[in-house]
Parts: C-alpha cells; structure tokens; sequence
C-alpha cells in the first residue's frame, strides 16, 4: 500500500505542476499567436519626420492590452503596447479598453451572443479574480483596476485621465518635457452593464470614460455590425446613450450597426466617435462603415480612428498603406475628423507595434500632408473631442 500511496502523492505532485506551467506558459503562448508583428525590415523615419513627431501630441483611441497576462508596467516581447514601447513611441495619450466577452468564432459578418464565450476561459486561465468569472462588469472593473494599479506604482509614466481637468494637467506636463503616458479606459461593448443601469455608476466609478454600445453580436442595447438581427437601438439603449451625453462620457459606435449609429446621432448633440476601423471607400468590407454614414459621425463633431490590421485596409498594413487610407479619409470626412485607432492587442496581426508609430509620421509626410494636418491626425483631433466630452 505504501507504493501506492507514493505513487498517488508523485501524481499529484506531476498533476499540479503540469497545471502551473499551463498557467504561467499557455497565456503567454496564445497572445503571441493572437498579437503578432509581422518581421520587417525597419521602416524609413527621416531627421524631418523624427523632428515633427517629437511635436506632435500623439493620441490612439483604442488597444486591448489590459486583456492579456502581462503588466504593461514593463517591455515585452509580445504583443504591441506597454508603457516603454509607448514612451519610445511619443505616444501622449492611449485609451485601453476592457474587452469583457468575445464569442466564438467570431467574423465580420455573423454573431450570436449564445455561441461560446472565449473571454471567460481566458479570465480563468490567466488566473483573474474568481469574481470575473461570470460577471461581465467585474471584468471591466477588474481591467480598470489593473491600469490604476500600474499607475500607482510609476506615476512618472503613466496618469489615468478620468476629467478634462486631468487631460489639460497631463498635457501641460508633457509640453514641460514630461514624457508621461496619459490612460484613458472605456469598455468595448456595454452588455459589461448586464442590462443594469447600475453598473454604469461602477464602470464609471473605475474610470471608465468611453463607452462602446457593442462588441461582436447583439446585445441589450441593441444591433451589432456583426450581429443576427438589424437592429437599432433599443430602449434600453436609448437610455444608456442618454446617460452617457449626461454624464461627460465618449460614445464610441465602433461594431455598433448602422442603425445603432444612426439612432444614437439623431437623438444627441455631441461628438461621437468610431474608435478603431477602416474607411468603407479604400478598402470595401463589413467591418468598415460606408462612407455617407462615417460622414454621419463627423457632421457631430466626431471623429473616425483608422486602425493598422490588414483585414480593414484591404492589403497589408504597412505605415504606407496606413497613410493611404489617410489620405482618402480626410478627402471623405474632412481633416479635422480622422484620428487614430491602432486596435493594438486587439487578436490583430500589425506591421510595427507602438514604438514605431514615428514611422507612420515619416508616412504621412511622404504621402504629401502638411504638418498642421498630420499634427491633427495623430492626436490633436481627439484632445478636442475629449476636451468637449469629459467634465
């Protein structure tokens, strides 16, 4: 019997490693497949583009880096956004978003919300608080949790912004010579609410400030781009957009479906926003809005983030093809509504990470824009809308 009980003790003791190494190993290995950049040799950045970028208030208005196992505190070797790479980079200010539920099989073109949910597994996985297991709100609380965490520990790099007052502090420190990242947090799809108002008071309270209406399906609050049903809004929807006017917020309409973004700029006065997509114009798919209705977004004011996956630009997505798109984009919109929106750590493939983004400048200026142009493109346009959003 003592073999025995040995035995089963070094089977445990096997069983229990082998469960660690998953979870410290496995996360790892799946963001590294999710979030890759694409080997390249280095991109041109002349003396000229350098110089203008070190100007420039760089702005990106969404990445999905709170996700995943690893303190953006720190370089890393996967993925495309933490602190260092940001600084290196000049980026002023970056909005994270807390991605709460992502169903399986997730395309451009159809999604139910019953198909199984890849976030929860990951939440597991990566050993988040048993509380977010099951509760989408806990799961952008907890994200928001984890930037504040970061910025607590190095409050010389990296401030969370929840007011205007804190923008204008945080950009007036940079303008001094800090080098400061400024966190803005907002939640990729509002079913984290759960159908309760409620939980907008505690998303609000962890600091989250731009609210997308949908993700990959349908939700309460109504159709998404990539949904089952065409939809708009729906009461509950019309409530929630209600309060996010009301409150200082940013409505962002990105997976939202063209009749979610059509009711919520009829029944507003603000600027609204798509954080991360393409322009319908240059490259012809689902996951891009068509261009009467992008231009719907910026006659509120809004602005459009154009994001650096090759899927919404039709071709890889180099600094040249990104500063293609650009270019047409000021031509359908207007110069001063096109902002930036990387979908960094968002399961994209890029062609640079974060620290390149001065690659993307020297892009810009050999596509023929001028700098005051190119200063509102990468990050003045959305220090405006967020100058006119946050209280």
């Amino acid at each position: 019997m003592r073999w025995i009980k040995r035995g089963l003790i070094g089977l445990g003791i096997i069983l229990v490693a082998a469960i660690t190494a998953f979870l410290t190993f496995a996360p790892g290995y799946v963001e590294k497949g999710r979030n890759a950049v694409v080997p390249h040799d280095p991109y041109p950045v002349s003396d000229t583009a350098q110089s203008l970028h070190d100007t420039l208030v760089v702005g990106d208005w969404h990445a999905d880096s709170l996700l995943w196992k690893r303190s953006i505190e720190h370089r890393a070797e996967r993925g495309h956004v933490d602190i260092p790479r940001l600084i290196e980079g000049g980026v002023a200010l970056q909005v994270f978003a807390a991605v709460t539920k992502s169903p399986a099989g997730q395309n451009y073109e159809a999604n139910s919300a019953e198909t199984f949910d890849n976030i929860t597994p990951l939440a597991i996985g990566q050993m988040w608080p048993p509380r977010t297991w099951g509760s989408l709100a806990e799961r952008a609380i907890y994200q928001a949790e984890r930037l504040h965490k970061v910025a607590a520990r190095v409050p010389d790099r990296l401030t969370v912004i929840t007011s205007q007052a804190e923008l204008d502090a945080h950009l007036t420190a940079r303008a001094s010579g800090s080098n400061a990242v400024g966190g803005l947090l907002g939640i990729e799809g509002a079913h984290a609410l759960e159908g309760d108002m409620a939980n907008l008071d505690r998303i609000e309270a962890a600091g989250h400030r731009i609210i997308g209406l949908q993700h990959f399906f349908d939700n309460e609050l109504g159709g998404s781009l990539h949904g089952t049903r065409d939809m708009g809004l729906t009461d509950f929807g019309r409530e929630v957009v209600a309060e996010i006017e009301a409150r200082g917020m940013v409505l962002d309409l990105a997976h939202a479906s063209p009749a979610v973004a059509r009711d919520a700029i009829a029944m507003t006065d603000m600027p609204v926003i798509v954080s991360h997509t393409g322009l319908h114009g240059f490259c012809p798919v689902t996951r891009n809005f068509e261009d009467d209705l992008m231009q719907a977004v910026a006659s509120t004011g809004g602005v459009i983030g154009l994001g650096y996956w090759g899927d919404i630009l039709c071709r890889d997505a180099t600094p040249e093809a990104i500063a293609a798109m650009i270019v047409q984009a000021i031509g359908t919109v207007g110069a001063d509504h096109v902002s930036l929106g990387s979908d960094f750590d968002g399961s994209v493939t890029t062609a640079f990470d974060t620290s390149k983004l001065a690659s993307l400048t020297h892009a810009l200026l050999a596509a023929g824009l001028d700098e005051p142009t190119i200063a509102k493109v990468m990050g003045g346009n959305m220090v405006r809308v967020l100058r006119a959003r946050l209280n």
